[in-house]
């Protein structure tokens, strides 16, 4: 296949067709039909590119909570009976697909600018042109930053140009600076003009889509905190600008909504689990654990997170298990709340931004100090809760979870990552920056001691894109594809 196909080709959803490189009226009217568009409805490109974001597309690639590979990867979930994710050895570790997010999503946001600049009909359809096109930008951002946090150095800059067979690798550096620019301007660009039609995310809110740019620039900034650490650094600079840009705030959170009763929109969990009756995962004995503080103190979370077991009890599966386990019965699977048929898949919450803040206060890169990060610290956990549909306002006072500025640090990572439940691949990259919570490999890993720090590039880059292929591999100062190689953004 050749990487024209892999990065390049656009997918186009059912009776909508798409233009050539020349004009209809360069070959009179043979051969066409009436009765067919001739452009892609740019609506349609826009729904089309945010449902394919939360399938788990290629080999597991959804970008939130929806992918199979990411909650095993930061230890939510444990397998069954098939071993896959957790030995560390699998194809969908060494070598996943990353093609389908550029020809199914990227390729089709591209195309919904591209259209805009060429005419002005379809802003009269589906939003003024400046508010499509930034939409299309900021869901571009998106998509790059959860690709670029995975592999690496990744395609971007060429990645979308027809016109090139083998695009180069970016640095991950270059790519990071190049999406906080594109989030920037995008959101500037949203004008008082007609919202966006086609918008199954936040339905045609433009201020909506500027608080997404800046929610997205704050969590970017801060992945950054180990290559910029100082206080009057690009990072912590880039943080204070989103934080005045405007992020979401409480009852802002930012989600993917599945329907009930459709069956081309279910929440994949529910169609593992209900519709294929499959019970490949149970919830983690490493999840359970750590939301046991205390005989005394259960996290109020975790019977909501997991399945409650005919004794009453929520059991966590041993991550990292040698052989294949029958789950049902034994183990806890994920709670009926994450997997019903329209349950939703968190883009951005407002507990990411609290916790967000409290670590920032705490590093020094807002005002505040440990004051500052108690208080956001408090309102994550408070936003986690009430996003599960617990109410238990004393919880975070209980003597094991009340911030304690000896260790706010470790508090603040494994908050998050409670708060973060399902969306794996966050989570993980969460853990890779922080360290926290501690977690190891299981006893069936086939990777040593070592969580990987990446995934694997695609075995076809190495035989269809090599010279490009390699050159990544140098620039980044890998002696091979190894999952163990650090990225960039991950120091030690």
């Amino acid at each position: 296949m050749k990487n024209l196909r892999k990065y390049g080709i656009y997918i186009l959803t059912v009776a909508v067709l798409s233009v050539g490189c020349k004009k209809l009226e360069d070959f009179g009217d043979t051969n066409v039909d009436p009765t067919k568009v001739s452009a892609a409805s740019t609506k349609a490109l826009l729904t089309y590119s945010m449902q394919r974001t939360q399938e788990s597309i290629g080999g597991g690639l959804g970008f939130t909570g929806l992918a199979n590979g990411g909650p095993v990867f930061a230890q939510y979930l444990s397998e069954g009976p098939y071993l896959t994710y957790s030995p560390f050895n699998d194809a969908a570790v060494l070598n996943p697909s990353y093609y389908t997010a550029y020809s199914e999503i990227l390729k089709n946001l591209n195309q919904i600018i591209i259209f805009n600049n060429a005419s002005a009909k379809e802003a009269d359809l589906n939003g003024s042109t400046n508010n499509q096109i930034a939409v299309a930008r900021i869901m571009k951002a998106m998509v790059f930053w959860k690709l670029t946090d995975r592999w690496g150095d990744i395609p971007y800059s060429e990645a979308l140009n027809s016109e090139i067979n083998t695009p180069k690798f970016d640095k991950q550096e270059d790519i990071y600076k190049d999406i906080l620019k594109e989030l920037t301007e995008a959101a500037a660009q949203i004008d008082g003009g007609a919202p966006v039609v086609g918008d199954i995310i936040l339905n045609g809110d433009m201020e909506g889509w500027k608080r997404f740019a800046a929610t997205q620039r704050l969590l970017m900034a801060l992945r950054m905190s180990k290559v910029y650490p100082n206080a009057g650094g690009f990072a912590a600079t880039e943080f204070n600008a989103a934080l005045t840009a405007g992020p979401i705030a409480a009852g802002q959170d930012i989600t993917y909504k599945f329907i009930a009763g459709d069956a081309n929109n279910q929440n994949p969990w529910f169609r593992n689990y209900t519709i294929s009756l499959r019970n490949d995962y149970a919830v983690s004995k490493t999840l359970v654990d750590y939301m046991t503080y205390s005989a005394a103190n259960k996290d109020p979370r975790l019977p909501v997170y997991a399945e409650v077991l005919s004794n009453g009890q929520v059991i966590g599966l041993p991550f990292g298990n040698q052989v294949q386990t029958n789950i049902p019965n034994a183990y806890s699977r994920i709670g009926t709340r994450y997997r019903a048929e329209n349950a939703p898949a968190y883009i951005f919450t407002y507990a990411q931004v609290a916790f967000a803040k409290a670590e920032a206060a705490k590093i020094g890169w807002i005002p505040g100090g440990d004051a500052a990060a108690k208080t956001n610290y408090d309102a994550g956990i408070d936003a986690s809760l009430a996003l599960a549909g617990v109410s238990n306002p004393g919880f975070k006072n209980t003597p094991e979870v009340a911030y304690a500025p000896a260790r706010g640090l470790q508090q603040i990572g494994l908050q998050r990552w409670i708060a973060l439940y399902l969306n794996g691949w966050e989570a993980w990259s969460e853990w890779r920056r922080t360290g926290y919570p501690a977690l190891a490999p299981g006893p069936n890993s086939q990777n040593g001691t070592n969580i990987p720090r990446r995934v694997g590039y695609p075995t076809a880059d190495a035989n269809t894109n090599s010279e490009n292929y390699n050159a990544a591999l140098q620039q980044q100062g890998w002696a091979d594809n190894s999952i163990n190689n650090r990225m960039w953004w991950d120091k030690q």
